[in-house]
């Protein structure tokens, strides 16, 4: 056999496993496929019955720290040439240990080819002092340290409290105020104009009248290098417009890293537009294969037809490029 039949594609929390032909009375393991922490199998058992499990590989990691997954199993046949999906419940927050901890009996006949899809909505492992489970993809850490490794804790300060504050900022519904040596020493946009003999030296103020006082206090809150976990992800789409028109680079990275992680198919098609419009090429890429080579658009068919009125014709040409390769593969 191919080891294509073993092969599950992944993105950072999908898995798919394409099967075709399996016989009565077979049993088929997938190959391990990383998902957060851990290696994962899908195996799947065909009698009277179909069985599907989902189980992680057995290690240390895996007995010191067992995942506790939340995600949607589907599995989607198109043997008659009619894409049909049969969706399992939601799981939520489920430990699973070994392969006999989250099994599927399928009582439906499934015959030539179909997609086993495990969408992974969170995975949590238990907290060591015995509070609540904590999820593997808040990401604290991977903002906290990109902010905080551009700022001392100092500058923080000095914001909060604005301390000796020598420019002020006048947004769409308020004002704030900050430091040019600051805002100089993080963008190149904001040290032109304060070395050049502009409006915004000359009457020590600048209007970003395209941000609200909350999406632009968070701005200043990564460039000074306190911004939480929480106001990052609630801000991103807008901070990302802000590190375009800024250039500031690292936030623009932190920024595209953290939009990867968690495409779904509420959020896959403004993904895709802001990716193509800030020119994000992994995030473009990683959308238009959640869309094509996952079968996402079927999920999403009104989203998609919304999509083809809108959406800038060379973008959508490139999904139908897309589109296009994947049926003459398939």
């Amino acid at each position: 056999m191919s080891d294509s039949l073993y092969k599950v594609e992944t993105t950072p929390r999908l898995a798919q496993w394409r099967i075709e032909n399996l016989a009565s009375c077979t049993y088929r393991k997938s190959d391990p496929f990383k998902i957060g922490n851990w290696n994962w199998y899908l195996s799947v058992e065909k009698h009277k019955v179909v069985f599907v499990k989902l189980f992680p590989e057995i290690s240390n990691v895996t007995r010191d720290n067992p995942p506790i997954a939340s995600f949607i199993m589907r599995v989607v046949s198109s043997a008659f040439g009619d894409r049909k999906a049969i969706t399992h419940p939601e799981i939520k927050d489920k430990v699973i240990k070994s392969n006999e901890d989250f099994v599927w009996t399928l009582e439906v006949p499934l015959s030539g080819k179909f997609i086993i899809d495990v969408d992974f909505l969170d995975l949590k492992i238990a907290s060591p002092d015995g509070g609540e489970p904590c999820s593997i993809w808040g990401g604290e850490g991977f903002t906290q340290e990109r902010s905080n490794a551009r700022a001392l804790g100092s500058l923080g300060i000095m914001l909060r409290e604005s301390i000796h504050t020598d420019i002020t900022i006048n947004t769409s519904d308020g004002s704030i105020g900050v430091h040019r040596a600051v805002l100089s020493s993080r963008s190149p946009v904001f040290r032109s104009m304060f070395s050049h003999d502009l409006q915004e030296k000359e009457l020590s103020t600048i209007n970003i009248t395209d941000m609200t006082i909350e999406t632009c206090q968070a701005f200043f809150n990564y460039l000074y290098g306190i911004i939480k976990n929480e106001e990052f992800l609630t801000h991103r789409l807008a901070l990302l417009h802000a590190a375009d028109k800024y250039d500031i680079s690292d936030l623009r990275e932190a920024i595209h890293e953290s939009l990867l992680e968690d495409i779904d198919t509420k959020n896959v098609l403004e993904r895709l537009q802001n990716a193509s419009l800030y020119r994000l090429t992994k995030l473009k890429t990683s959308c238009i294969q959640y869309l094509v080579k996952f079968g996402k658009i079927f999920e999403i068919r009104d989203d998609f037809n919304t999509f083809l009125q809108n959406a800038d014709r060379d973008l959508i040409t490139e999904v139908f490029g897309e589109i296009i390769g994947v049926w003459k593969g398939y």
